[in-house]
């Protein structure tokens, strides 16, 4: 999509789809402050998310994340909880990227509030290190990560590239995970815990006046109570092939957007799933509780059996997956999604 066409796009609809470097994006500053285990991101001067690794949560997150007018998109539990939030999955936090079986072992569903006897089969992902943190027109943030088993075995090495941009009605993250194997070769089995995620604010929900029960990898049961007060809860998932609400999940697509109105301003999330990336095009882990995920590796589980991946890196090589979170001020229609989709991955 050329800059005219990004533009006329822009007058129908009164937001901008972001690009690459355009002339309207707002400078982004990247901060890190490696004592406080977190790296800030600000856009146009103002509070965007940040990338962190608390001792309290067994990955890197990126958390909270705010749209161009800084309202909050994420759930707040269980770092900071909020009034009216679910409490439920306390490894839900932020924008995660991870998996529920890499050679038997959940790396999805670890957290503190995991039993003893679980512990051993689940792994870790530790932040190393900062490679690289650099400020402008957009904003870019390289870190390294293992994936560590209980006995102290790096199954995984991770190099993450994040890039961030914004104008002011969109708020872009584009994330480059290249996963290597570094010892010997690493099963991702087939899994309907993975892989890129998010858990919403409570208004971003689809309402539902039932409770419901879901079971992890390991058969564990996680009850979700229904919070009986909807209001103002009126979240709604479109994808690319046309799924809406809860009829998305296990469907396969391209992009998947969720909208919505906090108070009064309207939201969308966009998940954006490139060709490149294996199992493409993924299938949607996106729950109408507020779980938000695309997984290319869960083909089994997610289809009912229909389709089986049982994904593998060979020992010595590695993976590569990318994906584009687009925040928006305003409710994209499939059309403007699907233009903005193309523009991502014809670059």
């Amino acid at each position: 999509m050329r800059r005219g066409l990004l533009l006329t796009m822009a007058g129908a609809i009164g937001f901008a789809l972001t690009g690459a470097l355009f002339a309207d994006g707002q400078p982004v500053a990247v901060t890190v402050h490696e004592p406080n285990r977190r790296v800030d991101i600000t856009i146009g001067g103002q509070p965007f998310t940040s990338y962190i690794w608390p001792t309290t949560i067994k990955k890197p997150v990126l958390y909270p994340l705010r749209t161009a007018k800084g309202v909050v998109i994420s759930r707040g539990y269980p770092l900071d909880p909020r009034p009216g939030e679910r409490v439920d999955h306390p490894h839900h936090v932020g924008l995660w990227f991870n998996y529920g079986n890499v050679d038997g072992y959940d790396f999805w569903n670890n957290s503190d509030a995991i039993e003893p006897e679980r512990r051993p089969h689940m792994g870790t992902v530790y932040h190393r290190a900062i490679r690289r943190a650099t400020s402008g027109a957009e904003g870019i943030l390289e870190v390294d990560s293992d994936w560590v088993i209980p006995d102290g075995t790096v199954l995984l090495k991770e190099h993450t590239t994040f890039v961030f941009r914004g104008t002011e009605t969109t708020r872009t993250i584009d994330r480059t995970t290249t996963l290597t194997a570094p010892g010997k070769a690493v099963s991702l089995a087939d899994n309907k815990e993975g892989v890129v995620g998010m858990r919403v604010a409570r208004q971003l929900e689809i309402p539902s006046n039932k409770p419901e029960v879901f079971t992890d990898a390991s058969g564990k049961a996680t009850e979700v109570p229904a919070l009986m007060n909807n209001e103002g809860v009126n979240g709604d998932y479109l994808t690319s092939e046309g799924k809406t609400g809860d009829a998305a999940w296990g469907t396969r697509g391209k992009w998947c957007v969720l909208s919505g109105k906090i108070g009064a301003d309207p939201v969308s999330i966009a998940i954006f799933d490139s060709p490149e990336n294996p199992g493409y095009p993924t299938y949607w882990h996106a729950r109408g509780y507020g779980l938000f995920a695309a997984n290319p590796l869960g083909q089994k589980d997610l289809s009912n059996g229909k389709d089986e991946l049982n994904f593998s890196i060979p020992a010595g090589q590695s993976a590569t997956f990318h994906y584009r979170i687009l925040i928006v001020d305003g409710t994209p229609t499939a059309a403007e999604t699907e233009a903005a989709w193309k523009q991502w991955t014809s670059k």
